[in-house]
C-alpha cells in the first residue's frame, strides 16, 4: 500500500475529520476569547486598579540601553492569558455538563413497556396451536411400502349357465 493511499485512508476516517473540525473551531473560539479578554474585560479592570493596561504590566530587569532590548517579565500578558484560560475552561465545563445531562436524560428514559398480557381467548388459541405443533412433531411419519409390479391377473371368462330347456312333451 502506498503512502498516499494510506494517508487518504487515514484522513477519510470519521474521527480524524471530527478532530480537525474541533481544532479549527477551538482556534476560532480562542481568538474570540482573546479579543474578549484584551478588549472588553481587562480595560475596566485596569481602570478600577488605577488606569493600568494589564498587557503593558511588566517587571523590568534590565532597561533598554542603546541597541540592546529591554529585559522584562511581562506578568500583565500572563494575567491576561490566565483569564483567557479560565473563560475557555468554563465554556468547556458548561459544554461537558450539557452533554452529560443529555446522556443522563436519555438513560433515564423509560424503556419500552412489555406488551400487554394476552386475552383469555388469545391464550387458549396459543395453547391449541402449541398442542397441534407438538402432536405433529410427535406423530410418526407414515411408512411408505414399495409396491412390486406384478403381472395383471388374466381375465376370467365368465360363462353363463346354459338355459334349461323345458322338458319335451311326447306327441302321440
Amino acid at each position: 500500500m502506498s503512502v498516499v493511499s494510506e494517508f487518504r485512508q487515514f484522513i477519510s476516517r470519521g474521527n480524524v475529520i471530527d478532530l480537525a473540525v474541533g481544532v479549527i473551531i477551538g482556534a476560532a473560539f480562542g481568538k474570540i476569547v482573546t479579543v474578549l479578554v484584551d478588549g472588553i474585560i481587562m480595560p475596566p479592570i485596569g481602570l478600577i486598579l488605577g488606569k493600568v493596561d494589564f498587557s503593558d504590566l511588566k517587571l523590568v530587569l534590565a532597561p533598554k540601553v542603546g541597541d540592546t532590548a529591554e529585559v522584562a517579565i511581562a506578568y500583565g500578558a500572563f494575567i491576561n492569558t490566565i483569564i483567557q484560560f479560565m473563560i475557555v475552561a468554563f465554556a468547556v465545563f458548561l459544554l461537558v455538563k450539557l452533554v452529560n445531562a443529555a446522556r443522563r436524560k436519555e438513560a433515564e428514559a423509560p424503556a419500552p413497556s412489555a406488551p400487554p398480557a394476552p386475552t383469555p381467548s388469545e391464550a387458549l388459541l396459543t395453547e391449541i396451536r402449541d398442542l397441534l405443533a407438538a402432536q405433529k412433531a410427535a406423530a410418526p411419519a407414515p411408512k411408505v411400502v414399495p409396491v412390486k409390479a406384478e403381472a395383471a391377473p388374466a381375465k376370467a371368462v365368465v360363462r353363463k349357465p346354459a338355459a334349461k330347456k323345458p322338458p319335451a312333451t311326447k306327441k302321440t
